[in-house]
């Protein structure tokens, strides 16, 4: 049943940008300085997240592996309503998807601030089609790719061959990916932040504009440098706010 948990995570996924396209329109037409606060806020939360997925793995993977155990023998046994299950982990998931669609949207209008409010509609509405489209396809065809392997495995010979790899290197696939979504995370809301604060952006523009001795070296620290600039921003930032936001849950702990 992954194709219908994606599908209904996708039609939720959609519903919240008929939401959030308008919202963002009205921000930007009555408090166009909102739209900074918005990205800034929105970075720091990309940044927050990626700090929150190291900290859980690094501190609770011992946690987590008993729980993926309970929760695979609770699925085995069937005694777990599954429909039940679908529906609370796609909630979930439409939770998160809202906060990153607004992400999306916010900076896609950050780009289109100064045009025709035709325009920034078609905008708003073409990268929404296109994200939920691209994101939730490629989902999609990441959790049948295995299924893909034993379909080639079955047909024999050199499709054999093929979908024995897929099979064996659809977990690979998925670690790589996790990795590769948090480093995105600290890269994009660490950039966000650097170009926010006019002292980190002037640094990073610094930083691409060095002239070493080496030509063929200058290209790569052009590129490296804001880069790294940005992977740092986004880690310090992370944790500075999972710390803030970890304080005031064990105070309000405390406090009830």
């Amino acid at each position: 049943r992954e194709l219908p948990v994606v599908w209904a995570v996708a039609k939720g996924s959609l519903l919240n940008k008929v939401i959030l396209i308008p919202a963002a329109l009205l921000i930007s037409a009555l408090l166009p300085w909102l739209v900074t606060v918005l990205l800034m806020l929105g970075g720091a939360f990309l940044c927050f997240e990626g700090a929150e997925k190291l900290a859980h793995k690094f501190l609770h993977g011992e946690d987590d592996k008993a729980e993926h155990a309970e929760r695979a023998k609770a699925l085995a046994s069937g005694d777990v309503d599954m429909r039940a299950f679908e529906r609370q982990r796609i909630k979930g998931a439409v939770r998160t998807d809202f906060i990153l669609s607004a992400e999306i949207i916010v900076i896609a209008l950050g780009t289109v601030t100064g045009a025709a409010l035709g325009q920034q509609i078609v905008v708003l509405i073409g990268i929404g089609l296109l994200m939920t489209a691209g994101v939730y396809g490629l989902v999609a065809g990441i959790v049948k790719l295995d299924d893909l392997g034993f379909y080639l495995d079955e047909r024999g010979g050199a499709l054999a061959v093929v979908g024995r790899g897929l099979v064996k290197g659809a977990p690979y696939l998925m670690k790589l990916l996790s990795v590769v979504g948090t480093l995105a995370m600290f890269l994009v809301g660490g950039g966000i932040l650097s170009h926010g604060v006019p002292a980190l952006h002037h640094l990073g523009q610094d930083m691409s504009e060095v002239e070493l001795a080496m030509p063929g070296l200058d290209a790569i620290v052009h590129g490296l440098g804001p880069m790294l600039l940005n992977l740092v921003v986004g880690v310090v930032a992370g944790v500075v706010v999972l710390v803030v936001v970890t304080l005031i849950q064990k105070w309000r702990g405390a406090d009830a």
